[in-house]
């Protein structure tokens, strides 16, 4: 008797609906950026990312993983994660950059869209340790951290916050389509022979972005966006470089 395959093509209701959720607050975050509510705009591309979050976990759970809902979530999060927050910087600040601004802000666009095609035809042969190239949802949220924490940089920052904007919104969109390695949280092993030391640190982390939600969410934003810099440049040709002169 032949298995059920884990993806299946029918339609189930309740993590589409967590989809429809994220895709939703995607939509409204752009109608927020229009309305010049703009760190409303960025929360919402925050809460739209848990609910893209959320989407997958209830489908594993519930075993009910479909082809369709692959897709869905893939059209929403071009919506949330790549038109909502390149939107939200182009009424933000790279409006004042003309043509260039616009350039920019497509350019995310585009790299969102290449990204997610990028992961879509390599869904099957993709390592569960690492993510090629910086998740999308990982690119909006970061840009939407940075909106909110740009009331916390200092004067002699705050006055080029526009070209931060623009630098920051370049960055995201190349390394969306890079080969830069980044960890996938989906290989639980490791945490399972360490759970008590690392809910302790997760109790850690936890309460100081309670403590400051923006300051330390930008700051654990920005640790993740180098540490697959650091891997991929650093790290990882040190390791391969070992393994060569183990061989010989």
């Amino acid at each position: 008797m032949q298995e059920e395959k884990t993806v299946r093509r029918g339609v189930y209701i309740l993590p589409n609906l967590f989809t429809t959720a994220s895709l939703f607050t995607g939509f409204l975050a752009m109608v927020l950026a229009a309305q010049g509510q703009i760190e409303s705009a960025a929360l919402a591309v925050l809460f739209s990312a848990l609910m893209d979050g959320l989407d997958g976990k209830v489908a594993r759970l519930t075993n009910t993983a479909s082809e369709f809902g692959i897709q869905y979530d893939s059209l929403s999060d071009l919506v949330a994660f790549g038109v909502a927050p390149a939107f939200m910087c182009w009424v933000w600040m790279l409006n004042v950059y003309g043509k260039l601004g616009i350039g920019v802000a497509f350019l995310y666009v585009a790299c969102t869209a290449l990204r997610l095609a990028r992961f879509n035809i390599n869904v099957n042969v993709v390592s569960k340790k690492f993510f090629v190239g910086l998740p999308c949802p990982a690119a909006g949220c970061f840009l939407a951290m940075f909106v909110l924490f740009s009331s916390y940089l200092p004067e002699w920052l705050a006055v080029r916050v526009a070209f931060l904007a623009l630098f920051v919104t370049f960055v995201m969109a190349l390394l969306m389509v890079s080969r830069v390695r980044y960890f996938a949280f989906k290989e639980y092993g490791f945490l399972r022979a360490h759970a008590f030391s690392y809910m302790v640190v997760a109790l850690l982390i936890f309460v100081l972005i309670l403590s400051q939600p923006v300051v330390f969410g930008f700051t654990f934003g920005t640790i993740y966006i180098l540490s697959g810099l650091v891997y991929t440049f650093i790290i990882l040709p040190r390791r391969n470089r070992l393994g060569s002169l183990a061989q010989n």
